[in-house]
């Protein structure tokens, strides 16, 4: 498999750029790699690069956008944060991403077991941790059940990945709330942004559509 040239990012609409990432997944469950020599797409990309998604999602070692969507080099923008939220750095990285450098499609990419997610539901607090979790608490806040107290933690895993869930769509919210340019964009059909998670049990990742 070749790395995406001007020409073939062009071709791309976000609906073909999402069929690509479940493609690569499906690949990734299955253990069937795309044939790609990584060292040819270091030539081919040594001049410029034409990635056709922009993937945010947490630090978690377990959760390399890359590897988990079988993609290649100069494929996809990465941008990686715990716990998967928005900020303007991020948002600025993701106009770039878009509007310049030409990507149809940003995901916002959550997943089950987050430690970030475990660490606002607990209300942790250590160093510039606290500033990083505080981030979070909305979506904590804003997941309704359960309503008992001593169920909403991370010894809970049913209400961790819920918090998980409405924390990749608060960070959809946020990204056409914050930034008119990629709003404008994806009113206009030149990108699509969509959110998912990805399970660290099956490797399988679920697309919010």
């Amino acid at each position: 498999m070749k790395a995406h040239t001007k020409e073939t990012q062009a071709t791309m609409t976000p609906q073909k750029a999402l069929q690509f990432l479940k493609e690569g997944n499906q690949r990734f469950q299955n253990n069937l790699k795309a044939n790609r020599n990584l060292l040819e797409q270091v030539n081919d990309t040594s001049e410029g690069q034409f990635p056709f998604a922009t993937i945010l999602s947490c630090i978690d070692s377990r959760v390399s956008a890359e590897l988990v969507f079988d993609q290649g080099l100069g494929d996809i923008f990465s941008v990686r944060i715990a716990g998967n939220f928005i900020n303007e750095d991020i948002l600025g990285s993701m106009e770039f991403a878009c509007k310049l450098a030409g990507t149809k499609l940003i995901v916002v990419l959550g997943h089950t077991s987050c430690g970030a997610i475990k660490g606002a539901c607990d209300d942790a607090k250590l160093g510039n941790l606290t500033g990083m979790l505080s981030k979070i608490k909305p979506a904590v806040e804003d997941t309704k059940e359960p309503k008992e107290q001593n169920l909403r933690n991370s010894k809970n895993s049913e209400f961790v990945d819920a918090v998980a869930e409405k924390n990749v769509a608060m960070a959809i919210e946020n990204i056409r709330k914050m930034s008119p340019i990629l709003k404008e964009m994806e009113d206009n059909n030149e990108i699509d942004v969509v959110g998912a998670m990805y399970d660290i049990n099956s490797g399988g990742v679920r697309f919010f559509e």
